[in-house]
């Protein structure tokens, strides 16, 4: 029994998102999947061939906004599920990037491998391999790709693994590292013919450079299929119109003619038709006619018209203000968080209802489920900042961040305090902490996690809008004397530590461009307090009032503004220096000696080398494990970059020189012609060549040109450190030293 419930923690565990359910919720938004709106695909011979033909491992199923793609899969996904046998998996992941918790490569994987373990519960084991040591934290932290990746290609390499089907739709919507899943998709969808790869996405040249790479694929162009896309748009304004007809009790000509309307200016564009019907709803069917000839088709075309409809509404400035923070916030935001943001709203904060209605008057690019608001479709958010940016920043893009960044730190000010969740144990760890209703953080979260990222792109140096970076420079120093403790408790509370590293980081070059010398100070003062105390902050809360405190120096600008939050009653305190040490992090995660460490030449990332047999890479600014490497089967003695940062080399006691993708983790190269252990490393400043350095008294240059997932043996020239003559073999040179 204790077994069965580790098996169902951990699948619970996995599950970020059930895609089963985004599919219904996105089917009920977009009117319900019709059959004969989909069926053309089955008889597509691209499809077919995608299908039938072992060989026809990925379908790239691509075409512009609005036509259709989504729908299109989701009836794929029904057709699979009949016809193929019950021994078959099928998973599938539905992409949005107006949407944070499904606009990420590891979302994807995440929500492809809960399908799968579910349909197949005996995959779960490869998951407890590395869950049963790591728990929940596996699928979160830093390390969060790197390790579904592993997870996943041992997955798809289990030997019984039955035919799987798996289905990614819109990969252009897939907002966080976007590249790292489009080479994963690339290189898996070639390795196992028992494996079918079903993606969809806009034509964008970048996603078709990366799925180029991928072996035995197909391409199925909506674009080249306009006629049988037409059709299914037809069909689907059949539908739309009968119900349209029914709710507002058309008359017979009156729905002739909206028929007829609606067929000739779709072109193909099952969005246009959709968000014509969707004003026509609000329209007296009095007005339907006259109404009906002011939708122009074309999608940018009816984007502006609704740009239009809203300039001229009697709530145009506010409509305007809401449009301009939702496009510029860096995730969706709730009703409330919106409220708070946007200072014209302050009245309907006790008044959601008005809130809804105002998000009503922004329907044609706004939409609001479970009460957070998104964007309609990203082509809506595009127009916005192509082609009404100074009807919504009339002031500009900058100001509308000033704007918000002001608001932030107005919340944050008023909300902050010490143990916001009523904690009272300073011990309490934040696995065991849950939100007290109402959530005295609820308007905070997202002021919390971007207040400085909104100040960062304000560009306060330009003095626009009135304010002067003297001016904003006393505001923020006034903030940080007397909330940033209570800051850092709420990004805990938020879990956002990680993120709030990177921005205080961002802060501390943001000031020294301002002639403020205290200032400088008191932020790098703040920036060494959160890196040194980062895992007890992270973990802990009310540390921060605690450890945090007591064992910062004894001169630390924030210890001293806070002084008076240290704990009571302690009578034997540490004896810590005066200043902060030369050490900025201390970087944990290795089982063993480190042996060798590198900086990338960009300096955004180090790199390590093991006794643990592993090598792992950083990010310099927060301290966050990146990535680990595994593959060499004894110590790793040494590890470099290459000096154009995208690959870096290991040199290990099995004697071998493994050459990675910086980028991917993946192996590029392995070279093992020395005959003992390999105990340094180094990339000549092209980039083209390697020097490897051995216990075997040699010294080997090798070809490190090659980006290919093959061994490469071929050594350019050996230099023997013993006396040796000079000879010639198999193309390479021995040489005394």
């Amino acid at each position: 029994m204790d077994e069965i419930r580790k098996l169902e923690r951990c699948v619970q565990d996995i599950r970020h998102t059930d895609p089963r359910e985004d599919k219904k919720r996105i089917e009920e938004t977009k009117g319900g999947l019709l059959a004969d709106s989909y069926r053309w695909v089955l008889d597509n011979a691209t499809f077919q061939q995608w299908q039938q033909d072992q060989h026809g491992r990925l379908l790239w199923v691509k075409g512009d906004p609005g036509k259709g793609k989504t729908m299109l899969l989701c009836g794929i996904i029904d057709e699979l599920h009949s016809l193929l046998p019950r021994t078959a998996l099928l998973a599938y992941f539905f992409c949005q990037a107006t949407d944070l918790r499904i606009n990420s490569a590891t979302a994807v994987l995440r929500g492809l491998l809960y399908m799968l373990v579910k349909q197949q519960p005996s995959l779960v084991l490869h998951v407890r391999k590395k869950y049963d040591h790591a728990g929940k934290t596996m699928f979160e932290d830093a390390n969060a790709w790197v390790a579904l990746t592993e997870i996943f290609v041992d997955v798809l390499q289990d030997p019984q693994l039955s035919t799987t089907y798996l289905v990614i739709d819109a990969l252009d919507e897939c907002v966080t590292d976007l590249p790292k899943l489009l080479r994963f998709v690339a290189k898996q969808s070639s390795v196992s013919s028992r494996v079918k790869w079903l993606v969809s996405s806009r034509n964008w040249p970048d996603v078709e450079e990366q799925l180029e790479r991928a072996g035995h694929r197909v391409r199925l162009s909506l674009e080249l299929n306009a006629k049988s896309v037409a059709a299914a748009v037809d069909i689907f304004i059949q539908q739309k119109v009968d119900q349209l007809a029914q709710e507002k009790q058309y008359k017979a000509e009156v729905r002739s003619s909206v028929l007829q309307y609606l067929t000739s200016n779709a072109n193909g564009t099952f969005l246009w038709v959709a968000l014509v019907c969707q004003d026509l709803t609000a329209t007296p069917k009095w007005n339907v006619l006259k109404k009906l000839a002011l939708f122009p088709p074309g999608l940018d075309s009816l984007y502006r018209r609704m740009m239009q409809q809203i300039s001229e509404s009697d709530g145009a400035e506010i409509c305007q203000q809401v449009l301009a923070a939702t496009a510029i916030l860096y995730r969706p935001v709730t009703i409330l968080e919106l409220t708070a943001l946007v200072e014209s709203l302050e009245d309907f904060v006790e008044d959601l209802e008005s809130m809804r209605g105002i998000i009503g008057l922004c329907g044609s690019f706004l939409t609001l489920r479970e009460d957070t608001v998104y964007f309609v479709h990203q082509s809506a958010k595009e127009f916005i900042f192509t082609n009404a940016s100074h009807e919504v920043f009339p002031h500009g893009i900058e100001a509308a961040h000033q704007a918000i960044f002001s608001r932030s730190l107005a919340i944050l000010s008023r909300t902050l305090h010490r143990d916001m969740y009523y904690l009272e144990a300073l011990g309490t760890p934040i696995d065991n902490v849950q939100p007290p209703e109402p959530d005295p953080l609820g308007a905070s979260r997202y002021p919390c996690a971007y207040w400085i990222d909104h100040l960062y792109y304000s560009k306060p140096m330009s003095q626009a809008n009135g304010f002067s970076d003297l001016q904003i420079a006393g505001v923020v120093e006034e903030f940080i004397r007397e909330k940033y403790l209570y800051w850092l408790e709420g990004l805990s509370l938020c879990k956002c530590v990680e993120k709030g590293v990177v921005s205080i980081a961002r802060l501390w070059s943001l000031v020294q461009m301002w002639d403020r010398d205290g200032l400088t100070q008191l932020v790098q003062d703040a920036r060494r307090f959160v890196m040194y105390h980062k895992g007890a902050i992270e973990s802990y809360p009310l540390q921060i009032y605690a450890s945090a405190l007591l064992f910062s120096p004894t001169n630390s600008l924030i210890r001293r503004l806070f002084q008076h939050e240290e704990p009571e009653g302690i009578t034997i305190v540490p004896s810590m220096s005066s200043s902060w040490s030369a050490c900025l992090q201390t970087l944990e995660g290795h089982s063993n000696i480190v042996r060798s460490v590198s900086f990338s030449h960009d300096s955004t990332r180090l790199v390590s080398a093991s006794h643990d047999s592993t090598v792992k890479m950083w990010d310099t600014k927060s301290g966050a494990s990146l990535q680990s490497l595994e593959g060499h089967s004894d110590y790793v003695n040494s590890v470099a970059f290459s000096h154009d940062s995208t690959r870096l080399a290991s040199a290990s006691n099995d004697g071998t020189v493994r050459v990675w993708d910086a980028s991917t983790k993946a192996c590029l190269q392995t070279l093992d012609g020395h005959s003992d252990s390999v105990n340094s490393v180094a990339f000549s400043h092209d980039s083209t060549r390697l020097v490897s350095a051995s216990h075997d008294k040699t010294i080997k240059i090798w070809d490190a040109s090659s980006r290919t997932s093959v061994s490469n043996r071929t050594y350019l020239r050996t230099y023997v450190g013993a006396e040796s003559p000079i000879r010639e073999a198999r193309g390479c040179s021995y040489v005394r030293s």
